[in-house]
This record gives structure tokens, C-alpha cells and sequence, in this order.
């Protein structure tokens, strides 16, 4: 894993010590041999000080491989992943795979594929018009012709080593993985409502691979996530496993919009909307700026009561989503000089932001480089 210990010691003097302890932790012959720590959401109640946040892999090690790919997750889990977390879609046969969105022209090599020339549409999806090849127009088979690329090719250029290499994987496969490697996983549910409306629905698949592998309850190693409400409260009715209302940093829940209702994320994360998603949900998932607000030169402001809130009603608190370069980041954390063309993608100093952000009661989080937050975490809040 050249590329990685390549990465800190670019990152400038906080980051020779990050390449001191991955060498201890066991990071040689392209291998990091960093065991993940348990299963288990945390090691303590939400709010004790035994406590250990948890570390999630966003989409896979996301930084270093393509995302939702086998080989992003696999490598995550080799980095010190605790969780991966796989983003899920239904097949025209629906089986669940792993993907941001159901648009396959960003992810994927579909276009040039004159095979299926004649699957480019246009269709209108949570209120938004999308152009392209989607998902539920393709049986598992047919996508099994596809391969994987770089989302973010400019922000990643050295991802794009790994284009062509991987297929799109099953909900199925992943469990497979994360049960081989003992890692939990954090599925997302993608645009519930829309796929419900046209006969695909999400849930039900998805809760019956997890019970295939005996995961039903609290206590197995999933968080199920979803932006949308009335999924989450659907769920609550027919599953205990451990479920997180998504915020995002702006706007409004989808099924909220198709039903009229004018409440926003801002609302839901009012103490008397934590208190109605501690009626349905065992944790919140949301963006950093939540919890620390940006001022607007992109520094960090004084943080908000948000996480104490939550905790005091028994809600867990993921943060999404970490990030290593400088377009990332707080401008607090950013590192080298703005007039450089490759400043945006350079790395910034994303040790001292999660440090910052452990050290704000988080119970987990989203990280696209799962060693550099492991290393802190562990160092930070080291556990028995």
C-alpha cells in the first residue's frame, strides 16, 4: 500500500508520525494488518465515557479504489475499518446492488457498451431530471457486463488506475465480505419512495440478505440508513436492527416533499424533531457542518448543541463524511498553497479534523480514508 504511506508523508509532519504508527500497526507488504475492532456499534451507552466511536469506510476506501467496488470494501477492511458501507439500488429483476445512484454513466463504463445504447433515458427522480442508464432498466446479468470506474476522476486521478478492474457488486457479496473479515456494515437505502413507486421496493430485499445471514436484531453489526423518514418509520415495525435518520445539509426529506409536508432537515434536528426520530431510529447521520458550522471562509465556527441533544435522547451520532483533500476540509485544516493548480485535490492535514471531531463526542464516523481515521481514533480514544 505504497500510495497510502506515499500520501502521508506528503501531508508534512503530522503525518511522519501517522507513517510511524502504520508501520507498528502492521501496514507492509501492501497489507494493513489493522484488525477491526469489533462489530459492535460502540463499546458503551451513547454518552458514557467508555464509549468508542466507531469507523465507517464511505463507499469502500473510496480515497484509494474506486467506490462500492469488492476492492474498495476489501482494502477498507484491511485499513481498520470497524464498517462499509455499501449504497443500495435495485436491479429491472430486483436484486440490490452497490451504488451512490442508480445513474450508471458516472460509475460505470455503460456508454460504451453499444449494446445498450438504446437504455439511455430520461426520468425524473426525487423531483430532479437525470439523463442516462439506470439501474432498474438492467437485469443482475446485464450489469454483470459492466465495469467499475472512478466517480471523481479530477478530485482521484490515481483512482483511475483501477477503472475497468471491478464489477458492481450484490448486496449479497458484500455481506459475504464483511462477514468473512468480521466488519460490520451500514447500508444505505437509495431513493426509497421512487422505487417503491415503480414495483422495486428497497426494504424488503434488503432485510431478507441480512436475516440470510442471521443478522435481525440490535445487536448485529448493521446500521440501516435512509434521508427518507417514512422508510425508516416502516422499518422500526418490522425489524429491530439499528437504524439512522440521514440529514442532509440542506432541503428536505424526499417523502416528505410527495407528501406535502413542509418540515425540513433543520426541523427534524430541532430537540423536538430528535425527540420524533427517537421515536423510529437509533442514531442520526449528518454532514460535518452540522455539528461544526463553517463560517464563509470555510473556517470552523463554535460548535452546536447538536450532539448533546441527541445523546440525551438516547440517539447515536454518525458524521459524514471526512475527507483528505483540501477541497474537503475545513480551510482550517487545508494545507499547501490556494494558487497551485493541484491545490483543491492536495491533501490537507485531516488529523487534526478528526481529532477535532472525536473530540466533540461523535460516536462514529464516515471516513473515505479508513487508516488515517482508525490511527486516530485509536490513539484518541483507545478503549480497554
Amino acid at each position: 500500500m505504497s500510495e497510502v504511506v506515499g500520501k502521508v508523508v506528503r501531508g508534512g509532519a503530522s503525518a511522519v508520525l501517522m507513517v510511524a504508527v502504520l508501520v507498528t500497526a502492521g501496514l507492509v507488504g501492501g497489507v494493513a494488518l489493522v484488525a477491526p475492532r469489533s462489530a459492535e456499534a460502540v463499546t458503551g451507552p451513547v454518552g458514557s465515557d467508555d464509549r468508542v466511536p466507531i469507523v465507517i469506510a464511505h463507499r469502500g476506501a473510496s480515497a484509494f479504489r474506486p467506490e462500492h467496488t469488492l476492492a474498495a470494501y476489501r482494502l477498507a477492511v484491511r485499513m481498520g475499518a470497524d464498517y462499509i458501507e455499501p449504497d443500495l439500488v435495485s436491479t429491472k429483476d430486483h436484486v440490490l446492488v452497490a451504488r451512490h445512484e442508480n445513474e450508471l454513466s458516472k460509475t460505470t463504463d455503460v456508454a460504451n457498451h453499444p449494446e445498450f445504447a438504446g437504455r439511455r433515458t430520461t426520468k425524473t427522480i426525487n423531483g430532479r431530471q437525470r439523463t442516462g442508464w439506470f439501474t432498474e432498466d438492467f437485469t443482475l446479468g446485464e450489469l454483470r457486463a459492466l465495469r467499475a470506474r472512478e466517480r471523481f476522476p479530477k478530485r482521484r486521478p490515481r483512482n483511475r488506475a483501477y477503472d475497468g478492474q471491478a464489477g458492481i457488486p450484490t448486496l449479497d457479496e458484500v455481506v459475504q465480505l464483511a462477514r468473512r473479515y468480521g466488519v460490520g456494515v451500514c447500508p444505505e437505502i437509495k431513493y426509497s419512495t421512487y422505487f417503491a413507486s415503480i414495483g422495486l421496493p428497497i426494504e424488503g430485499p434488503l432485510l431478507q440478505t441480512l436475516g440470510r445471514y442471521g443478522w435481525k436484531d440490535g445487536g448485529a453489526p448493521v446500521f440501516i440508513q435512509s434521508f427518507e423518514t417514512t422508510t425508516l418509520k416502516r422499518l422500526r415495525s418490522v425489524t429491530r436492527l439499528r437504524l439512522v435518520q440521514l440529514i442532509g445539509a440542506s432541503g428536505r426529506p424526499y417523502d416528505l416533499v410527495a407528501a406535502g409536508d413542509r418540515r425540513s432537515y433543520s426541523d427534524l434536528i430541532t430537540p423536538q424533531g430528535l425527540a420524533q426520530i427517537a421515536t423510529y431510529a437509533d442514531g442520526i447521520g449528518v454532514i460535518t457542518s452540522r455539528v461544526v458550522p463553517l463560517g464563509s471562509d470555510g473556517r470552523l465556527g463554535t460548535p452546536t448543541s447538536l450532539v448533546r441533544d441527541a445523546h440525551r435522547l438516547g440517539l447515536q451520532v454518525l458524521v459524514a463524511t471526512v475527507r483528505n483533500e483540501n477541497a474537503g476540509l475545513p480551510a482550517d485544516y487545508r494545507r499547501g498553497d490556494p494558487a497551485r493548480p493541484a491545490y483543491r485535490r492536495a491533501a490537507g492535514d485531516v488529523e487534526s479534523w478528526l481529532r477535532r471531531l472525536f473530540a466533540l463526542d461523535v460516536d462514529g464516523v464516515f471516513a473515505n480514508d479508513p487508516v488515517a481515521a482508525r490511527v486516530v481514533r485509536d490513539r484518541v480514544c483507545p478503549g480497554d
